[in-house]
């Protein structure tokens, strides 16, 4: 019975069947280049087989490669003792083949190093985006409880404003109270003050009452002087 597989694992493994498969496209290609004594470097390989730089690079394909361009860098030494010479014609096309390859490599590498900038430019990024996020859940956290704070000290300060206006009001009416009192404790005293004999001397002047001046702490400091009214 054949076990169910993953969409990763059916991706994995069509990577790993196209990765071989262009592994041994190269390998042909290294082959048929020597085979047609033609120049083999790195990138006139990677060119003619259709692949990345960085494939025909990679470990089982590099040492393949290497070996066909050793065993082609003999050949000048054998074919001098053997009385043949290299054409200028070659010469100048595998140094031109050189020079590509060289071009190429150097544009492989400012790409890889514009991708590693790009990528680590994205990570940190991606870290200051985080710490920026933190940051403004906690000030907006703290916001809050400012915001809960300052609506409490308002309701206290409002209890506290009508707790003041109460008293007020009954200290006002605690004055009032107060006045009356002293009114009829004075009306009270005249009434009961015994009236004078003409034996007695004179007597005060027509319509004239005495007033009594009363103790201290039945006169409030802020009290009115209500002689005038008896």
């Amino acid at each position: 019975m054949t076990a169910t597989c993953t969409p990763a694992q059916v991706l994995a493994a069509s990577r790993r069947e196209t990765s071989l498969r262009k592994r041994q496209t190269v390998l042909d290609t290294v082959h048929a280049m020597a085979a047609d004594d033609e120049p083999i470097s790195f990138a006139a390989v990677a060119r003619r087989s259709g692949v990345s730089t960085w494939l025909v690079y990679a470990d089982g394909v590099r040492e393949h490669v290497q070996t066909a361009i050793a065993r082609q860098a003999h050949q000048p030494a054998a074919a001098q003792r053997d009385g043949r010479q290299a054409s200028s014609a070659s010469l100048r096309t595998e140094l031109a083949t050189t020079r590509a390859e060289v071009a190429e490599l150097r544009a492989e590498r400012d790409r890889l190093r514009n991708a590693l900038r790009a990528n680590l430019g994205q990570q940190l990024d991606q870290v200051s985006n985080r710490h920026l996020t933190e940051r403004i859940t906690e000030l907006t956290e703290q916001a809050r409880v400012l915001e809960r704070s300052e609506a409490e000290a308002r309701a206290h300060n409002a209890q506290l404003t009508d707790r003041v206006a109460e008293l007020e009001a009954d200290l006002a009416a605690a004055r009032t109270s107060l006045r009356s009192v002293m009114r009829e404790v004075n009306r009270t005293t005249l009434e009961n003050q015994p009236r004078a004999t003409p034996d007695a001397g004179p007597g005060p002047a027509p319509g004239h009452h005495d007033v009594i001046a009363l103790p201290t702490h039945l006169r409030p400091a802020d009290q009115e002087t209500d002689d005038d009214e008896y």
